[in-house]
């Protein structure tokens, strides 16, 4: 087989995931924020001026597609490492190899699997240049990668693929992928392949394919049941490396948001047996207890923040017990998603109506031209009134009296609805 035939071989017979990889930015999708034009991430690309950064986002979205697509367009050399299979020498070679080809680009996927050793084999590295680091976590990079090393790299945040561009991404293969085209093939129903990629592309690839080789040769027209079916016959057993370790802590969640105690240590269980890092699962109680409780139980947040402080301290086996703890008191405390949706709420505002004024009442006034200006002028200091309270415009005029926090029926925010209502019924509507 010449060397033509053998890359074309080695095409055919990858996931199609992988076959379907972009190789441009342009045909990123779903991460336009990030390559669209005019886009920090995108000139430094063009200009061939590569700060070193960080890839933090969701599985399945793009970070490995656009270290590759800067490899390809690089004058620099370009080494690739795994943080699960590289160590300290690894990182020492590539550093002396950079250093004799007048600077590197150095790519670590999954970069938040390096201990402290790891990273810091790398920091003198970057902070003198020697090489470019673009690292790639699902994990908060301010959790996972140290604070030094952290410093010196820009975090580019990825979005989890919405529906839109999912969809984009099945119809894509259907007609371009080299195998698929040669067939007629046609998605009648997406809301299965949708839900169960989770937001993750490569995940939904692999559900395409695995279900199109399950119908067999001829035409197939793929709808829901012929998804979860295929589904079903291959589920695994917990992997904390591959697609369950997503599966199972999304259970977790979603048993806790459910106030079910019993399935939420049951998932809890199964990630305990499966060796899932005891901080990943802490953390994501942690966001729970903001995202899901919230003000209905303002305990909950310190609760979920002292068992991550507690785990660290005590490590396996007994944080066992600590996280079974606070994951039993976060699935029995009362629910409310309402801090959640107000800052959802604003930021959707935020994109729709761009960068309004701020009032001139409520703006910083350090000089005495701006004084002039009238920043500052008839401001209202609260503390000056009864109930250390009075009214006045906080929001810019074209979105007046928009109200973003709604609290939720809870006994907590019973309270705080009164709260609110005594003092801005009339421009709020509570």
């Amino acid at each position: 087989m010449n060397v033509e035939n053998e890359s074309e071989h080695i095409r055919q017979t990858a996931p199609l995931a992988e076959r379907m990889r972009p190789v441009k930015l342009e045909d990123l999708t779903g991460q336009e924020h990030l390559t669209g034009a005019g886009s920090i991430l995108r000139k430094a690309i063009e200009n061939n001026r590569i700060p070193s950064m960080i890839l933090w986002g969701p599985p399945g979205t793009g970070k490995t597609t656009i270290a590759n697509i800067i490899a390809h367009l690089t004058s620099k050399k370009f080494y690739t490492l795994s943080a699960i299979n590289s160590g300290v020498k690894d990182i020492r070679e590539a550093i002396e190899d950079a250093k004799m080809q007048s600077g590197a680009i150095v790519f670590i996927d999954e970069i938040h699997r390096f201990n402290k050793g790891q990273q810091d084999a790398l920091l003198n590295a970057v902070e003198k240049g020697t090489i470019t680091l673009i690292g790639a976590t699902t994990e908060n990079p301010s959790f996972e990668v140290n604070s030094a090393l952290l410093s010196r790299c820009q975090v580019f945040v990825l979005r989890p693929l919405n529906a839109e561009s999912l969809i984009k991404m099945l119809d894509k293969a259907i007609k371009e992928d080299i195998i698929l085209k040669t067939r007629n093939i046609k998605i009648s129903e997406y809301e299965a392949l949708l839900r169960f990629s989770g937001g993750d592309g490569r995940k939904l690839l692999n559900l395409l394919e695995l279900t199109v080789s399950a119908a067999g040769n001829g035409d197939i027209v793929i709808n829901d049941t012929m998804v979860m079916d295929n589904l079903q016959e291959k589920m695994a057993l917990y992997d904390k490396s591959g697609e369950q370790h997503y599966d199972i802590i999304s259970a977790f969640i979603k048993s806790l948001r459910g106030s079910d105690p019993n399935g939420a240590v049951y998932w809890l269980a199964r990630m305990l047996e499966g060796g899932e890092d005891i901080k990943f699962i802490a953390r994501r109680m942690v966001i729970l207890a903001s995202e899901d409780i919230g003000n209905a139980n303002p305990t909950a947040l310190v609760l979920a923040n002292t068992c991550f402080d507690a785990i660290s301290k005590i490590g396996n086996p007994e944080s066992r017990i600590i996280l079974s703890q606070c994951a039993v008191y976060l699935a029995t405390s009362p629910k409310s998603n309402s801090s959640y949706l107000a800052i959802e709420n604003a930021l959707a505002t935020v994109r729709d109506t761009g960068d309004l004024a701020v009032p001139l009442a409520i703006r910083n006034a350090p000089t005495g031209l701006m004084k002039k200006m009238g920043y500052g002028k008839d401001y209202t200091y609260a503390h000056d009134f009864s109930n250390n309270f009075m009214a006045q415009e906080y929001l810019p005029k074209e979105i007046s009296n928009t109200a973003f926090y709604n609290p939720g029926k809870n006994a907590r925010e019973d309270e705080i609805r009164k709260f609110l209502r005594e003092r801005w019924k009339e421009k709020y509507g509570y």
